[in-house]
């Protein structure tokens, strides 16, 4: 399977003053393939969104860099390569309701990629933007009408449309589904699944829900405090995590099977995330790791893959 998108030792930093940064994502390599999904799961604060936009390039590059289709890509956007990238490369955002205009309409929002393309007439952005709430699953007669007249599902939907309009091959889907009533959470889980099967897109898929993530992507990739831990297929990272941190993370978080439920040992992560201003030495995951070693607080575990699986895993317990 031929990269679409390869991140390599991206990173994204936060200046605050005094010296002190946010160290969001530290040198993060992670590639996609074309026409996978790959779920990037962590607790909140881990930088996964933080690295979805400053993929898409909605955050500068500290350093580091990401190719689509083998090209550089920018370190810092400009008008023109917003304009350029915006058929190639779109982002689905977490809440549906801050990232919509609430003094747009709904034909206004979802026709406002398309409108940078001088040879559609009114007809035809007009035309092209009903049948985008249809295949949303919204009627046609919804463009007149604004944001607020919308449930949250209904708005992640019309953030969909607006999104996949342009016909992008790459999307990011920043956790689309952590706002919304679990009934209508696989609504949306399905009709991405339609869509990509449809339009053959690639997917970066960001959630907290580890089931969900095993549900809808090919591989799983784990982040911790803006670095990954453990990258591997959805499937077997979830029923046999290597790292300890995806191995509490998993078992902290709820299984919808009560039969899978009961045949695995419930875990809690215990103590606080680090800041991310102060980075601890050593291994970020060292003062939670229930598996701590004394090089733990001194090296800093690389990610490397392991012999008898296809993984990748960011800890001294294999090396």
């Amino acid at each position: 399977m031929a990269d679409l998108v390869e991140a390599i030792e991206l990173t994204r930093y936060f200046e605050m003053g005094k010296n002190q940064r946010v160290h969001a994502v530290d040198k993060v390599t992670l590639s996609i393939g074309e026409k996978e999904i790959v779920g990037l799961v962590g607790e909140s604060g881990s930088g996964k969104s933080t690295f979805g936009k400053t993929v898409v390039g909605l955050h500068a590059k500290t350093s580091g860099t990401v190719k689509y289709r083998g090209e550089v890509l920018p370190q810092k956007y400009q008008p023109a390569d917003f304009q350029r990238f915006a058929t190639k490369m779109q982002m689905i955002f977490q809440d549906p309701y801050s990232s919509l205009n609430p003094r747009m309409t709904v034909g206004e929002i979802i026709a406002e990629g398309i409108r940078l393309h001088p040879e559609l007439s009114a007809a035809d952005i007009k035309q092209r933007v009903a049948e985008w709430l249809q295949r949303v699953g919204l009627q046609a007669n919804h463009m007149s009408r604004y944001p607020h007249e919308f449930s949250g599902g209904q708005r992640q939907r019309i953030g969909i449309a607006r999104a996949l309009i342009l016909e992008p091959e790459f999307v990011v889907c920043d956790e689309p589904i952590s706002a919304l009533d679990v009934s209508v959470q696989a609504q949306v889980i399905n009709l991405l699944g339609e869509l990509k099967d449809k339009m053959g897109l690639t997917l970066l898929f960001i959630a907290h829900d580890l089931s969900m993530v095993r549900y809808v992507s090919d591989r799983m990739a784990v982040m911790y405090l803006g670095s990954l831990v453990e990258i591997g297929k959805s499937d077997e990272v979830y029923f046999d995590p290597k790292h300890p941190y995806t191995e509490v993370l998993i078992g902290s978080n709820p299984e919808p099977d009560p039969q899978l439920e009961r045949s695995r040992p419930s875990t809690a992560i215990q103590g606080e995330i680090p800041s991310p201003v102060n980075v601890p030495a050593g291994c970020r995951f060292a003062n939670r790791c229930p598996k701590v070693m004394d090089r733990c607080g001194i090296e800093t575990p690389e990610l490397i893959a392991l012999k008898t699986i296809d993984r990748q895993v960011a800890c001294h317990l294999y090396s």
